[in-house]
């Protein structure tokens, strides 16, 4: 099982996030990919939303730094972890211009994207893009069948893309919290990422599918992980996860500030080590 971060500063749920993120700036931000490239973490994660409605920031929270701009230019900054969108609403961009964007990003960084994506959950959000809201779903497959087609070619259907990305394939996780987004995961993705369930259900819905080879399970270990202050209960969620199926973890770590954050994920990524030992 592989470990990657909820980058911190660049979501803030109030559930999880730290008080030092609040007045965190951009090096702040640079110094937590440094580490985490440095430490062997495989990926960190930036989600979409270009506005949140102000009792929905509540809980989603009101901070979310744009994907594309943000992973850009962490990209500059590190030299090989994986840059994640967790998630791109699919419903708010045509998959031709993802597939050139995130294309473009994919041949700066050196195949270093993974496309984390979902059909969207806050209708205002919709509204305010005008972005159709109902039907969503089924847009949203035939959108990764089309991005699937486009992504990685210099030339379709009469028009010209150049340039793209180097690889015609990318990964793309899936996320959600139904049966109906684990199923387009394993048809129309490599892999799923899903929120807001217990292991139970996991478990359940998991076994309900024959999932493909090298497919991704990406869950959550919940909460905030402390590697170096109780690493037993760390390394206890991180097996609790790896139990239901993950087959990579997305962490959040316990800090007070950047430093103390880097520190955590030299710390994590030997817990993860240590895992893989036992």
């Amino acid at each position: 099982m592989k470990i990657g971060i909820a980058t911190p500063t660049l979501f803030q749920v109030p559930a999880v996030a730290s008080a030092w993120e609040r007045t965190a700036g951009v090096e702040d931000v640079v110094t937590v990919a440094r580490a985490a490239d440095e430490a062997g973490i495989d990926y960190l994660t930036c989600a979409e939303h270009v506005a949140v409605p102000e009792e929905a920031a509540a809980t989603r929270g009101g901070t979310y730094w744009d994907p594309l701009a943000t992973l850009s230019f962490l990209a500059a900054h590190t030299q090989r972890i994986n840059l994640v969108t967790a998630v791109l609403v699919l419903g708010y961009h045509r998959p031709e211009a993802i597939a050139k964007r995130y294309g473009t990003l994919d041949l700066l960084s050196n195949g270093r994207v993974v496309l984390g994506v979902g059909v969207g959950s806050l209708k205002e959000e919709f509204d305010l893009l005008d972005a159709p809201w109902e039907d969503r779903g089924a847009r949203a497959d035939a959108d990764l069948r089309r991005l699937r087609e486009v992504w990685g070619q210099s030339s379709v259907d009469g028009m010209r893309y150049d340039p793209t990305s180097p690889r015609t394939t990318v990964p793309v996780w899936v996320g959600g919290r139904t049966v109906r987004s684990l199923r387009r995961a394993v048809e129309l993705g490599t892999g799923w990422m899903p929120f807001g369930l217990g292991r139970d259900e996991l478990a359940a819905m998991l076994a309900r599918f024959d999932l493909p080879d090298g497919f991704e399970v990406v869950l959550s270990p919940g909460g905030t992980l402390d590697p170096l202050g109780d690493p037993e209960a760390a390394l206890r969620k991180l097996r609790a996860v790896q139990e239901v199926g993950a087959t990579r973890a997305t962490c959040t770590v316990d800090a007070d500030s950047a430093a103390h954050y880097a520190e955590q994920m030299a710390a994590l990524a030997a817990l993860a080590q240590d895992l893989e030992d036992r």
